[in-house]
This record gives structure tokens, C-alpha cells and sequence, in this order.
């Protein structure tokens, strides 16, 4: 049975990363362990994004201090709230 929300896919997988899914899913099936290494995934990658751009507006912006403080204020409080 279906859980509601997901949909079947076929993707192909090199044989090195199954036998690492097989040896690390525990209980839980294959299917589990790649979403929840997929979420896993997206999540540090979209961190990554959010960190290049902070580095790229650093690196770009005006030697304005106060301009930078305002912008780590907002991006500190931003980080606090995830």
C-alpha cells in the first residue's frame, strides 16, 4: 500500500550505492533510506546555495559596517528560526 503523498519512480543506481543502502537502511526499506537521504541532501545543498550567496553579497557589497551588520542580523535571525 501506497503512503499518500509519494509516487513510483524508476531511477538507476550504480551497484556500489545499493550495497551501501542495503548495509545501512537497518529496519527500515530502501525506499525510506533514499528519501531520507535524498531530504538530506537537498537540505544541504540549498544550505550551501544560501551560504554562496551570503559570501558573494559579502564579497561584492560596499565597505559599509553598518550596511553588513544589518545584513548578519537579518541572516543570523533567519538561521535562528530554522
Amino acid at each position: 500500500m501506497a503512503i499518500a503523498g509519494r509516487k513510483t519512480r524508476s531511477f538507476s543506481l550504480d551497484s556500489d550505492l545499493l550495497a551501501e543502502l542495503d548495509r545501512t537502511k537497518g529496519a527500515g526499506s530502501a525506499s525510506e533510506r533514499v528519501n531520507q537521504l535524498l531530504k538530506l541532501a537537498l537540505e544541504t545543498e540549498r544550505k550551501a546555495d544560501l551560504s554562496r550567496e551570503a559570501q558573494e553579497f559579502f564579497n561584492h557589497a560596499p565597505d559599509d559596517r553598518q550596511e553588513r551588520r544589518v545584513f548578519q542580523k537579518a541572516n543570523l535571525k533567519m538561521l535562528t528560526r530554522e
